[in-house]
């Protein structure tokens, strides 16, 4: 593998530090390791410190975490994991445990909580409303009841059709609290995309929307509903929510196959007993919570079973140590209940945070200042959304604390979805307050969690995800399955067993494709399908792409992100999105650099603008990186969870015969690079 250090002018560069802790030893953080250094009479000095022992610790660290940050068990493990324990097949992580995951986030440990302060503060576009602690218990304990008399049972799947509000999470409390298994897919996603997923998981209830507000208008969901339950054979209810009160909601022509179609506070009466107790089933660590899915862009999505204990202590440790959430703080995240950030978001509730849940456009009814006046007007904390949101206010100079934006609430904002670019960090920090904590953050859906994370003790630099979290092991291998030399990039992988590792995929062959999944690529070690470069002088991680996405041109292998934040720090004028493609043929002597530009609306893709292109990866990357071509496309095909599809695109171009599920949002902009490729 090439030298990137020599191949990459850009990335020998002195680290550009934006942000120190001004008091670390008022973290949570630093209390944990104070906790580790008298229990275990050592001497840790520094993030680094802590973490290395953390991996070379297995055991002793998640025993540790699982105390310090209160995890609610009616038995204690009598261990955390078995000597020398493989990650395939997945360990079983604090056997002989007895819990519940509802049970932890409607009752948080190790904190008073006031039952009448809020719990959830749930917005639109056009409405507020507060649900306390005390409100959110009485609303979960009746919903479980009426899923019991209905016979509800551990292990059975439990589905939301269902935008992001207090009535999606009281859902989804109310199935975990019984040991069901929550399943959610937003309403925005069309009928074959939600088909694909619930038909393989035989939900026996869905939880439905009557209708979502976004953009300024309301869109109903009853008909795609009733679509979707003719394909759900083994369905004993269908729930309607009235999301939106000035929407029709109606049952009428719903054909449930085993059941009936209720709208819920009908279903709530349909309890044997209306004033029976909140009840918590125990259950095993390993015993299932939740199901997400993989994007399935050229196929069916797998779907991945997180584990109760897994996800529920993983969250708690991010939140805790590494995000410094207190209680009563209030944590939003940008994200539909399909994603995964929504699932992180909600355990929040376990370090007994205020959740502020927003479901419609980021940009009504404020344009650019939408978001920073929301933050203003319920006092957020702690601000998560995606990159391409930052890069968006980037690209529209949007600068809400020189506009008057009252955001001194504000402790940090998390970034994830794809890599930020080093501009938008810089940018960050002269639009939001410079006290902030920027967390670019990374992991995925695979583990419902983080590898990269933000931390209290460490310094953030321009273009780095902070550092590796606590109990990960991971590192970058070459191809050979070794790992890189320091300050090269290679495929992320996590050498060591840890608890939010999915149980499996459900299905026949669920154990095949997790094994192929994670475990072929680098036997016995996980493979995440991320490309990586860790700085050798700050630790810090700088994300590259997507593995399978990697381009290789005269041998240098390096990711899209560093094409796009190069279009980013010098043509968001000009440039709305790219799609950077490496496309291999037979016929070709090397592998091409292929550019599509989708251009801002009035801007054209000119030989003069293509030229500066190239002349500024030159500059900035080398000569290698150079695209070989440059062309402009109408539209650049996304998931349904709004990431780019780069593999799709490759395939096409090199000449396979792709056919791609529903899971892509805008599948008929496919058949434009189909076309290109023909004639070029």
């Amino acid at each position: 593998m090439g030298s990137m250090a020599s191949d990459t002018p850009a990335s020998s560069d002195p680290a550009v530090e934006l942000w120190r802790h001004p008091n670390p030893a008022s973290a949570r953080m630093w209390e944990f390791k104070d906790v580790i250094n008298q229990k275990y009479s050592l001497n840790l000095d520094s993030y680094d410190d802590l973490y290395r022992w953390s991996i070379a610790n297995i055991s002793d660290f998640w025993a540790e975490t699982w105390h310090f940050t209160g995890i609610v068990a009616s038995k204690p493990f009598d261990r955390v994991l078995e000597s020398n324990a493989p990650m395939f097949p997945r360990p079983d992580f604090f056997a002989g445990s007895q819990l519940n995951f509802a049970e932890n986030l409607l009752f948080p440990a190790n904190t008073t909580i006031d039952p009448n302060s809020p719990a959830i503060i749930s917005a639109t576009e056009s409405t507020r409303s507060t649900t306390t602690w005390a409100e959110l218990r009485e609303l979960v304990r009746k919903c479980s009841l009426a899923l019991r008399t209905l016979g509800v049972q551990p292990h059975d799947r439990v589905a939301g059709f269902l935008g992001n509000h207090t009535n999606t999470v009281v859902a989804m409390l109310a199935a975990t609290s019984i040991g069901a298994i929550w399943t959610g897919v937003s309403p925005d996603t069309g009928v074959g995309a939600v088909l694909d997923r619930l038909v393989q998981i035989e939900p026996v209830v869905l939880f439905a929307d009557n209708a979502v507000e976004y953009n300024g208008r309301f869109h109903e969901s009853i008909t795609k509903t009733r679509d979707i339950i003719k394909e759900l054979t083994e369905l004993k209810a269908v729930v309607l929510f009235k999301t939106v009160a000035s929407m029709p909601v109606s049952i009428d022509n719903f054909v449930v196959a085993k059941g009936n179609a209720w709208i819920y506070e009908d279903f709530l009466q349909s309890a044997t007993s209306t004033s029976g107790a909140l009840t918590f089933t125990q259950l095993p660590p390993s015993h299932p919570v939740y199901i997400l899915y993989s994007s399935g862009t050229t196929g069916k999505p797998k779907c991945i079973i997180h584990s109760a204990a897994g996800t529920l202590i993983q969250h708690k440790k991010e939140h805790m140590l590494h995000c410094d959430i207190r209680p009563t703080d209030r944590l939003f995240y940008f994200t539909t209940c399909t994603w995964m950030m929504w699932h992180w978001l909600i355990s929040g509730l376990a370090s007994g945070a205020t959740l502020i849940l927003y479901d419609g456009s980021p940009f009504k009814p404020n344009s650019n200042h939408s978001m920073p006046k929301l933050i203003e007007e319920l006092r957020i904390t702690h601000f998560g959304t995606s990159a391409k949101y930052l890069s968006i206010l980037e690209q529209n100079n949007a600068y809400p604390i020189k506009d008057g934006i009252d955001l001194s609430t504000l402790r940090a904002i998390y970034s994830t979805g794809s890599p930020l670019a080093p501009s938008t960090f810089s940018y960050v920090y002269s639009a939001f307050p410079a006290t902030i904590n920027l967390g670019s953050i990374t992991g995925g859906t695979d583990i419902i969690s983080l590898f990269g994370a933000p931390s209290p003790l460490s310094p953030v630099y321009k273009g780095e995800i902070q550092v590796r979290g606590l109990g990960m092991a991971i590192t970058a291998f070459d191809p050979s399955g070794q790992p890189s030399v320091a300050g090269e990039p290679g495929d992320l992988v996590c050498t060591n067993p840890f608890p939010c590792q999915p149980v499996g995929f459900f299905g026949a062959e669920g154990e095949a494709k997790y094994k192929s999944s994670y475990f072929e690529t680098f036997p016995g070690v996980w493979h995440h399908g991320d490309f990586v470069r860790f700085n050798p002088g700050t630790g810090g991680i700088i994300m590259l792409g997507r593995s399978d996405g990697i381009l290789k041109p005269s041998g240098v292998r390096f990711g899209s992100a560093e094409i796009y934040n190069i279009l980013l720090k010098y043509f968001a004028a000009e440039i709305e999105d790219a799609l950077c493609i490496g496309r291999r043929r037979e016929i070709d002597p090397d592998e091409t650099v292929v550019l599509f530009l989708k251009m801002v609306e009035g801007q054209k893709c000119t030989e003069e603008l293509k030229d500066a292109i190239r002349k500024e990866v030159r500059k900035e990357l080398s000569a290698r990186h150079v695209p070989g071509i440059i062309d402009e496309c109408f539209e650049i095909p996304v998931t349904t969870n709004g990431k780019k599809i780069e593999v799709a695109v490759k395939q096409i171009l090199c000449g396979m015969n792709v056919k791609t599920s529903a899971s892509v949002a805008n599948a008929n902009c496919l058949d434009w690079y189909r076309e290109w490729a023909k004639v070029h």
